[in-house]
């Protein structure tokens, strides 16, 4: 239409998972697909447009828009996901699961960019097979420091293994705010352990080299409260950006 600009954009599509609660807006409240701002602004500041995905009127097929997922924190992992029953401490939302999970195994079998974290974490593990500690304090005392009370968040640092994402982004040492009570048990075949706490605390999981799955990142902290240190952010919408170009290649030679 003559007189308006034309939408051109070069910005990865970051698709990002929602939360589905509870919220309020001007003079009303009620149920709402909310996401921090500290996630936006991440990828923002990474070069990248956020595009929310909410786990109500959506399926695994929007990925085909998309250049890159972004799994978010939140509540845990429904334990009947990886075959356990809950513990006390367990609060979970089975139909954001559902999504959650969903479009994690459809990034991964798309090899899209994928970056999870927290929970998305967790999710990426459970996805491929793998199982959660449900209550770390229970297995050492000390992880309560992991969230050390009702919306404070924890310090954690880390170690990373060579030839790594982690490593190549953030060195050997770093730390992170962090705010969990789970953690991965079992691994998932795979994904291989790429950071660890000093108490063992698993804190990154990355595809097994042989996977040739494409990027896939899952941290157990929270890297996006980190507004000085966008490491992981820009490697992330990096690959998103080669994954656009990649197929837009793809689709130049089919036509």
């Amino acid at each position: 239409m003559a007189g308006l600009p034309a939408l051109v954009t070069s910005r990865p599509r970051i698709g990002v998972t929602t939360y589905w609660q509870p919220a309020s807006w001007g003079v009303w409240d009620g149920p709402a697909a909310i996401v921090p701002a500290a996630y936006i602004r991440a990828v923002d500041d990474a070069g990248g447009t956020p595009l929310l995905l909410p786990p109500v009127g959506g399926d695994a097929g929007v990925l085909s828009l998309l250049d890159g997922l972004l799994v978010i924190g939140g509540s845990d992992v429904d334990p009947s996901y990886y075959g356990a029953a809950p513990h006390p401490r367990t609060v979970s939302q089975p139909d954001r699961d559902d999504h959650d999970l969903a479009l994690t195994r459809a990034a991964v079998a798309a090899g899209m960019p994928l970056f999870a974290i927290c929970r998305g974490a967790q999710i990426l593990n459970v996805a491929l097979g793998g199982t959660l500690h449900q209550h770390l304090p229970d297995i050492d005392q000390d992880a309560e420091r992991y969230r050390p009370a009702p919306g404070v968040f924890g310090s954690v640092d880390f170690t990373t293994t060579p030839g790594s994402i982690a490593r190549q982004l953030l060195g050997k040492h770093a730390s992170s705010p962090c705010y969990h009570h789970q953690g991965l048990d079992v691994v998932a075949d795979g994904l291989r352990v790429t950071a660890r706490a000093a108490d063992g605390t698993v804190e990154a999981v990355e595809f097994e080299p042989p996977s040739g799955a494409g990027w896939a990142l899952g941290v157990q902290f929270h890297p996006e409260e980190n507004g000085q240190d966008r490491r992981l952010f820009g490697g992330f919408v990096d690959a998103a950006g080669t994954h656009a170009q990649h197929r837009a290649s793809r689709g130049r030679r089919a036509s």
